[in-house]
C-alpha cells in the first residue's frame, strides 16, 4: 500500500491572537474562555514508524464539541494540541466520509479519502478523554481545506465541488450507486439499516439530478429523491440493507454499496492494549459478521459499570453508561427485566455486590493484576438469629424473586419497594432488627435502606417473619461456590458458560435457561480469554444469509477467535459494543437500553 506520510508536528501555529487557515494567516482573536483538557502526552512512534511525533506533555491550545463542515453543524469532539488538529475518529469517518484502514501502531492511523486504490493518508492519532483523535492536518494540506476555530467550534471549509454524474450499477448480491464529482467533497451517510440518506458537500445541476431521479428503482435501492441543503445536496432512497460508503480518486467519486455482506474487515490498533477487529467468521459454511476488541490486561483494565452508580435499578443506552463512567470502550453484560429494569445476575464491583448471582449461571471474575476466571457461580448466604435460627437468603439486590428471603443493600438504591404483593420487609442496622413492616401491593410503599445495614424482603415466609421482631440480633454468612472465584473483586454474570479450559461446556439447561433460549438464533455478545491472557469483547450479528448465531455457533466462533474460556452475555437487541464515542457493531437506533456492562479503562 502506498501511504502519504503525516507531516511532522510543526511549531505552535495556534498562538492566541491568530487563526490559522491551511496555507495562510489571518489576525483575529482565536478562542475566548475554554476549559482546558488535562495536559496531553502523545506517545512517540516506534523506531520503524514513517513519521515522528512530539513526545511532550503540553496543555492543548483549544478544544470543543462542535464541528462545522461547510456550514453544517454536528456534535463531534475536537482538540488542537502540539500543532495538530485532532478530530474524533468517528467524525472523520461519519461526517467526512473517510475509511479507517488496518494499522500496526495506535499512534498512526491510515485512512482512505479520495485516494487511489491501495493508497492511504497516514494521520497521527492519540487517545484523550475517552476519544481517539486523528490529526486531520495532512488531509487539510493535501486537499486545500480551510480550518479555523470559532469559540468552541472547529470549522472546516472545503473547496467547492460539483456532482457531475449519478449512476447505478449491479454488483454481486446487491447494487451500487456511483456519485461522480469534480473534486473531493465531504460526505455523510446517515445511520439507517433500511434506507440511504447521503448528504454531499457538493452542488449538482438540474439535469444530473433529473436523470438520477428518473432512473427506475432496483431490487436493493429504491427510487432516488434529491433535496437541496445549505451545504450541498441530500440523496435519499429505500435500501434493502445498510449502505456502505467508500471514495476513490482520479476521477473523484463516491461509491455506495447496498448488499447483505457489507462488513469491511479491518484490524486497528486503537490504543495501547486495545485492538479493534472485525471480519466474517464461518461456522459450518455459514458466515457471521463479528466485531471484537482484543485487550491486553496489562495496558487496559475492566470494571463493571451500570447506568446510575447510586442504584442497581434502571437502564440506559450503552453509550450513555460508558460515557458516564468515562470508559473508552464497553460491552453490554448481564440479563435484566425489561419491564421493571431490575438486574437478573451477578454484578460485583470492588468486592461490593451491586446484584447477586442467580441460578448457578456462568460468570466472569477478574482482578487488577489481569487474572481472569470463568465458572458457574452459586452464592450461598444464610441469616442466623440470636437464638440460633438460620434462614437461607435467596438472592442479594436481585429482580429474581420467589418465595423466601431477598436481601437489599444500599447498592440497590436509597429505598426498597415491594416486588411482589404482600411482602414483609425487615430493616437491619448494625446487625440488629430495627423494624418490621407488612406491605401491600407491588410498589405500594417505599422503605429506606440504611447505609449501615440492609433490608430483608420476606416473601410467603411467615416463619422467618415471626423469628425477626425488632431487637433481634442477626448475623449474615456468605460463601462463594466455587471458592476459586472468591478472591476476584469484580464479577459479572451472563450465561450460559460456553468454554472452560479449552473445553466446550455449553449447557443452557444446567443454568436453567429455557429450551427455546438454548436453540435460538440471534445477535450475541460474549467475553473470551485467550491462551496469552488477552481478553476478547465480542459481538456477533445476523449472517448475510439469515439470522444470528445459536449458542453453539457462538461457542465455535469464540474458539476460532482464540478463546480458551468464553461466556455468553445478554444478546438480541442488547448486543452492543462501544468504542470511543459510538457503537461499532450496530446502529444505535436498533440497540436496546441495558442494565449493566463491562467498561474498559486506560491508565
Amino acid at each position: 500500500m502506498v501511504r502519504r506520510p503525516v507531516s511532522a508536528p510543526f511549531p505552535n501555529r495556534f498562538s492566541l491572537g491568530c487563526r490559522w487557515l491551511i496555507g495562510s494567516w489571518v489576525g483575529m482573536g482565536l478562542l475566548g474562555a475554554i476549559a482546558p483538557l488535562p495536559a496531553l502526552a502523545i506517545p512517540g512512534n516506534p523506531p520503524s514508524a514513517e513519521i515522528g511525533l512530539a513526545n511532550a506533555a503540553l496543555p492543548p491550545v483549544a478544544q470543543g464539541q462542535t464541528l462545522i463542515i461547510n456550514g453544517s453543524q454536528v456534535s463531534i469532539p475536537w482538540m488542537i494540541a502540539h500543532g495538530q488538529i485532532g478530530l474524533a475518529d468517528y467524525g472523520v469517518t461519519d461526517h467526512l466520509g473517510a475509511t479507517l484502514l488496518s494499522n500496526g501502531h495506535p499512534n498512526q492511523q491510515p485512512v482512505q479519502w479520495f485516494t487511489q486504490p491501495g493508497e492511504a493518508v497516514d494521520l497521527a492519532a492519540w487517545v484523550q478523554g475517552g476519544y481517539r483523535f486523528l490529526d486531520i492536518t495532512p488531509l487539510a494540506e493535501r486537499y486545500g481545506w480551510q480550518v479555523q476555530t470559532q469559540g468552541t467550534a472547529l470549522q472546516i471549509t472545503t473547496p467547492p465541488a460539483q456532482v457531475v454524474g449519478l449512476r447505478r450499477t449491479a454488483i454481486p448480491g446487491g447494487e451500487r450507486l456511483i456519485v461522480d464529482l469534480s473534486g473531493p467533497a465531504p460526505v455523510a451517510l446517515a445511520d439507517s439499516v433500511d434506507a440511504l440518506t447521503l448528504t454531499l458537500g457538493a452542488a449538482a445541476n438540474t439535469a444530473v439530478l433529473r436523470d438520477a431521479i428518473a432512473a427506475p428503482a432496483g431490487a436493493h435501492l429504491g427510487s432516488l429523491t434529491a433535496t437541496p441543503v445549505a451545504t450541498g445536496i441530500r440523496l435519499q432512497a429505500r435500501a434493502s440493507h445498510q449502505p456502505r460508503l467508500a471514495t476513490q480518486a482520479n476521477p473523484p467519486k463516491i461509491l455506495i454499496d447496498i448488499r447483505a455482506d457489507r462488513l469491511q474487515p479491518h484490524s486497528i490498533a486503537w490504543a495501547p492494549g486495545v485492538r479493534w477487529q472485525q471480519r466474517y467468521v464461518a461456522v459450518a459454511g455459514q458466515s457471521f459478521p463479528v466485531y471484537w476488541l482484543q485487550l491486553d490486561p496489562a495496558q487496559a483494565s475492566l470494571r463493571p459499570i451500570w447506568p446510575d452508580p447510586t442504584t442497581a435499578v434502571g437502564t440506559a443506552p450503552l453509550t450513555t453508561t460508558a460515557q458516564r463512567w468515562q470508559a473508552i470502550a464497553a460491552i453490554n453484560a448481564g440479563f435484566f427485566n425489561r419491564n421493571n429494569q431490575f438486574p437478573l445476575g451477578a454484578v460485583r464491583a470492588n468486592q461490593n455486590w451491586i446484584s447477586g448471582p442467580i441460578l448457578s449461571r456462568g460468570v466472569i471474575g477478574w482482578n487488577d493484576q489481569g487474572q481472569v476466571r470463568m465458572e458457574r457461580l452459586f452464592l450461598r448466604q444464610a441469616l442466623t438469629t440470636g437464638n440460633g435460627q438460620t434462614f437461607p437468603i435467596q438472592a442479594i439486590n436481585s429482580g429474581y424473586v420467589q418465595a423466601g428471603i431477598g436481601l437489599y443493600t444500599s447498592a440497590w438504591g436509597r429505598t426498597y419497594q415491594p416486588i411482589l404483593d404482600g411482602e414483609t420487609v425487615v430493616t437491619v442496622i448494625n446487625g440488629v432488627v430495627t423494624a418490621q413492616q407488612a406491605t401491600g401491593a407491588i410498589g405500594s410503599s417505599s422503605i429506606a435502606i440504611p447505609p449501615e445495614g440492609y433490608v430483608l424482603a420476606l416473601r410467603a415466609y411467615a416463619t422467618a417473619a415471626q423469628a425477626l421482631p425488632p431487637g433481634q440480633p442477626v448475623t449474615l454468612e456468605s460463601e462463594l461456590l466455587p471458592a476459586s472465584l472468591a478472591p476476584f473483586p469484580n464479577i459479572v454474570g451472563g450465561g450460559p458458560l460456553l468454554i472452560r479450559d479449552r473445553t466446550l461446556v455449553l449447557d443452557a439447561r444446567l443454568e436453567q435457561f429455557s429450551a427455546a433460549f438454548g436453540t435460538q438464533a440471534a445477535p450475541r455478545s460474549a467475553i473470551g480469554l485467550t491462551a496469552s491472557g488477552e481478553i476478547l469483547l465480542v459481538a456477533v450479528h445476523n449472517s448475510p444469509l439469515g439470522p444470528g448465531p445459536t449458542l453453539d455457533q457462538l461457542a465455535q466462533i469464540m474458539i476460532q477467535l482464540g478463546s480458551t474460556d468464553a461466556l455468553n452475555l445478554d444478546g438480541g437487541s442488547s448486543a452492543s459494543l462501544y468504542l470511543g464515542g459510538r457503537l461499532i457493531n450496530r446502529s444505535p437506533r436498533t440497540a436496546a437500553r441495558v442494565n449493566n456492562a463491562i467498561g474498559v479503562f486506560l491508565p
